[in-house]
């Protein structure tokens, strides 16, 4: 799936999105505003518009208008997102623009028995909102297995940190 010659940057983006749909809960803020808190939100990849999956999409969200991001998004309003994929092999810390996007199209394409359980008039529901999350670039972190465990005995045995060594490997800010 990933070629071991990649840069680091581009197996990172890779494995990002990837990881990004198999577990697609991210904590989503908006950046500049008085309530800036992140909050749990389900995030979609949209490959409908041809993109592979290693090459990741726009991220659509289901919202209120009433609450939280929703209730303050403005069109274009710079976003920040934080992502941890199961069994915590990627951190991200990613940034972009966020668009309210109610095209129907898209709304049915993403609708699904999880979404609907939060609207009362479900695809109809007038708090109903499609956000677009335009990620623009990324901090990837990858956790290896063992990584701590081999880095803490290289401290102790020989003191020797193998966090420097590693570190282009194993992070990387990525436009996404």
């Amino acid at each position: 799936m990933f070629d071991s010659d990649e840069k680091p940057e581009t197996r990172l983006r890779k494995l990002f999105w990837k990881e990004l749909q198999s577990d697609r809960t991210m904590m989503l803020g908006l950046d500049g505003v008085d309530d800036d808190r992140t909050r749990p939100m389900t995030a979609q990849v949209d490959l409908a518009e041809g993109a592979d999956e290693e090459d990741g999409g726009p991220i659509y969200i289901f919202a209120s208008k009433n609450e939280g991001v929703g209730q303050d998004l403005k069109d274009g309003a710079r976003a920040i997102a934080t992502f941890v994929s199961k069994g915590h092999k990627i951190f991200a810390h990613i940034h972009g623009t966020l668009h309210a996007d109610n095209d129907r199209a898209v709304i049915d394409r993403l609708w699904n028995p999880f979404a609907a359980v939060w609207y009362k008039d479900g695809k109809d529901d007038p708090n109903l909102l499609l956000i677009r999350f335009d990620a623009t670039r990324a901090d990837i972190w990858e956790s290896t297995p063992g990584q701590t465990i081999k880095a803490a005995a290289l401290k102790s045995l020989f003191d020797v940190d193998p966090g420097k060594d590693q570190q282009h490997e194993h992070q990387a800010e990525v436009k996404l």
